[in-house]
């Protein structure tokens, strides 16, 4: 073989990896996604279409430039730790975590890989992070609502439903959120002639029971407070409380939409498209450290006239006319 020859093979051969690698696409990122649900469902669905959406807004492309890791968890506690280290072990760029039982799982499996929370009550009173303005270590997000939140709860349950005098509070009892929100229920509770009881929300059969116990005096009603074990039981609190017949307020529009009575809270899909925000400038090299805690900016209140007229109830017209959504 001539030199010329030679070289020329030599020198296509040298050039054919930088070739191909210049071919190759970006290296994709991993995005993990725990959500507080048994299964997929609809509005599990919905959140996880709105951050990818958000997402693809910024220029992630699912399956092209990011891959999502998606885990579902019911109310058992080693679910919930076991999908935590599953997800951990895939070494994700980042981790979307719905609700505080499934950002203390995470905690305790890693405290380097970031994580963006959605839907939490006290991320500073848990530990999670150290301040609102600066995080700290591995974690921040998007707050549910704000602890004074939870006496319009009780303010609006007695608008609807005047003759209230008692009420049992559903509560997630070993979260610092579940006992800061009974605590502001309670101090308000006085002022408006209620007497309040909590309830624990983590069991299923815990629920049931002390509800029945609870309906069996009159004039009661129901306030669910937010936690991720109050999503888990969804189905079983609407279905209880219109079993009993208690006027029931909750903490996301959701349960109205799915028979509850009526709801104040934060949006949860609005929720996730905020956090993809934050996702996307952790994948760009920001750190959730330097990522503030944020409040929700906006609440939705919303009324099932269908469910108030199966209590017996008249909505008052002032309610009606401050609702974001009038279910029919």
């Amino acid at each position: 073989m001539r030199r010329r020859e030679f070289i020329t093979v030599i020198g296509g051969v040298a050039a054919w990896p930088l070739t191909a690698l210049a071919q190759q696409p970006a290296q994709m990122k991993r995005v993990g996604i725990v959500l507080p649900f048994a299964a997929p469902n609809t509005d599990g669905q919905a959140r996880i279409t709105a951050f990818q959406q958000t997402l693809a807004g910024f220029g992630w492309t699912e399956g092209a430039t990011m891959r999502t890791e998606i885990r579902w968890f019911g109310s058992n506690a080693d679910g919930i730790r076991k999908n935590a280290l599953e997800l951990i072990a895939l070494a994700p760029d980042v981790i979307l975590a719905d609700g505080s039982p499934i950002v203390a799982a995470l905690l305790q499996a890693t405290r380097a890989v970031p994580i963006v929370f959605t839907l939490v009550v006290d991320p500073v009173g848990s530990g999670y992070v150290k301040s609102l303005a600066r995080p700290g270590g591995n974690v921040t997000g998007f707050m549910q609502f704000e602890y004074s939140l939870s006496a319009k709860w009780l303010e609006l349950l007695k608008e609807l439903a005047p003759g209230v005098t008692r009420a049992a509070v559903l509560r997630d009892a070993a979260s610092p959120g579940g006992i800061g929100q009974f605590a502001v229920i309670q101090a308000a509770a006085s002022s408006l002639g209620v007497d309040v009881s909590p309830v624990n929300v983590r069991e299923a059969s815990e629920i049931e029971n002390s509800v029945a116990e609870f309906a069996g005096s009159s004039n009661g009603g129901l306030i669910v407070t937010g936690s991720a074990f109050s999503v888990v039981h969804r189905e079983l609190i609407i279905a209880l409380a219109a079993k009993h017949k208690l006027p029931a307020i909750y903490f996301q529009h959701q349960f109205a939409s799915e028979g509850g009575l009526i709801s104040y809270g934060s949006d949860p899909v609005e929720q996730y498209r905020r956090a993809a925000a934050y996702v996307d400038r952790v994948l760009k090299g920001e750190r959730p450290v330097d990522l503030p805690v944020q409040a929700p900016t906006t609440y939705q209140l919303a009324v099932n006239l269908k469910t108030a007229k199966a209590l017996g109830l008249t909505v008052p017209a002032t309610l009606i006319a401050r609702a974001d959504n009038v279910i029919e």
